[in-house]
């Protein structure tokens, strides 16, 4: 049986380079898990959360699945939602999309991949809620604007949730970003959705997607 020796090898490699570089790294992270951060991204390989924004190991708390969706009745992206909130006190929550996202792609043209075409019908129901404003523009350019459309509304979805809303109530400082990563460039860039407060939830998702 194979087992990845060449990871393993790699794995040690970048434990020596840190702890060469701060001897104290791995002690310090051992002892406590105090990010300020929840980032709800995409699953794909080219979008290392962490690496994007410069941060360390234990400095961003990270849910990640196809197409970054969040789902009122996924469990698995609400726990870590209630985690981070409820127990990391996070300030932020930053859902995170990119350019060229295969899973827009795939839920766009209506392809059929097996399974996944059940999750992709999340970004499907984006589509048609959005449908006149992604086939206004150039036809090489709507996957792309679906990505943005699509990042919003997931958004969106975060400041609606129960566990949110509750953070809100009870006078918790904490804020929903939406934001998007360009894969040729290497560059994010905020799509004018941030909110606060229940209050904000309206305005700015009418701001982003007319942006």
């Amino acid at each position: 049986m194979k087992t990845l020796a060449h990871l393993f090898d790699s794995n040690r490699r970048w434990a020596a380079e840190v702890t060469s570089a701060r001897p104290r790294f791995f002690e310090r992270l051992a002892a406590q898990q105090t990010p300020g951060y929840l980032w709800i991204g995409c699953a794909d390989s080219r979008v290392p959360a962490n690496e994007i924004v410069g941060l360390d190991p234990g400095e961003l708390f990270v849910h990640r699945n196809v197409g970054n969706v969040v789902v009122h009745t996924d469990l698995n992206c609400l726990s870590v939602l209630q985690y981070a909130v409820d127990v990391l006190k996070v300030g932020h929550v930053i859902v995170t999309g990119h350019y060229g996202c295969g899973g827009v792609q795939a839920a766009l043209d209506n392809r059929k991949l097996g399974l996944i075409d059940n999750w992709l019908r999340h970004i499907q129901d984006v589509y048609r809620q959005h449908q006149a404003t992604v086939d206004a523009v150039d036809a090489s350019k709507r996957v792309d604007r679906l990505c943005e459309l699509n990042v919003i509304q997931q958004a969106k979805h975060v400041c609606e949730t129960t566990i949110v809303q509750d953070a809100w109530a009870r006078g918790q400082t904490l804020s929903v970003h939406a934001w998007i990563y360009a894969l040729k460039d290497g560059l994010l860039r905020d799509l004018k959705f941030t909110v606060a407060g229940p209050a904000d939830i309206d305005v700015e998702y009418r701001t982003a997607v007319s942006a």
